[in-house]
């Protein structure tokens, strides 16, 4: 990995009140922490930090730290802490680094392709873990690793196995048979769901019934605003009782 360059400045105020100025001046704090000297403070422009992340697909890169004032370095980004509501950087750590000493970090997994059992077979991708564990000198750390899904059919899954590294410059440390992504058949509740749909397409449009069914021996209703047929009025009639 080729390392890139970040500038910062020096920061001797700390505590939340001096952080919130500084963020609305448009800097973003941040601590450098390495094993041959205590933690820096440091700030960096945020508008340059944003547009620095910007031009990569993680945070994982190796860095040319140069803090105004001091020996420049090498670095990596720890940890990007971020608002809750609106994403902005609140704070970066960084970690000073020797060029001659392995060190161990988790490279994010990218996924590439569409299943066959997504396209053709109604399958969801599980992805479950999103990162390895790996062991290898700083100027040996990718970026990410990317793993191609498109062969994949429902059931089928890649391990942490799957994943192609180059031996001689790094060592895995996650399981081998830990599961990475894996293609699941469609949830019991979407199949009843999409076969109810079809079965109701199917079947085109529902009876729907406006009016009570008579009963066996009753006549029908007369339809609302028509006078009854003449046998009922005779009938009615004939019911009436006689004068004496």
């Amino acid at each position: 990995m080729k390392a890139v360059a970040l500038k910062a400045e020096p920061r001797v105020l700390q505590g939340k009140q001096a952080s919130g100025r500084l963020r609305h001046s448009g800097s973003v704090p941040g601590v450098v922490y390495g094993a041959e000297h205590k933690p820096q403070l440091v700030q960096l422009n945020e508008h340059d930090l944003v547009q620095f992340l910007k031009g990569h697909t993680s945070e994982h890169f190796l860095l040319d730290l140069a803090v105004t004032g001091c020996p420049p370095c090498k670095a990596l980004i720890k940890e990007i802490q971020r608002h809750a509501v609106s994403h902005r950087i609140v704070h970066v750590d960084l970690n000073a680094i020797s060029m001659s000493s392995r060190l161990r970090i988790e490279v994010p997994v990218k996924l590439v392709g569409e299943p066959v059992g997504v396209a053709q077979q109604g399958g969801v991708v599980d992805h479950m873990t999103r990162s390895v564990l790996i062991e290898c000198l700083p100027s040996d750390i990718p970026e990410q690793f990317t793993l191609d899904i498109s062969a994949l059919n429902v059931g089928d899954r890649f391990t942490v196995a799957n994943v192609v590294v180059d031996p001689a410059k790094m060592t895995v440390l996650s399981p081998a048979g830990l599961s990475i992504v894996a293609i699941a058949a469609p949830r019991a509740e979407e199949v009843v769901a999409a076969t109810a749909a079809t079965t109701a397409a199917a079947a085109g449009e529902p009876e729907v019934l406006t009016a009570k069914k008579p009963e066996e021996g009753e006549a029908a209703a007369a339809p609302a605003g028509k006078a009854a047929p003449a046998a009922d009025a005779g009938k009615k009639g004939a019911e009436a009782p006689k004068k004496k």
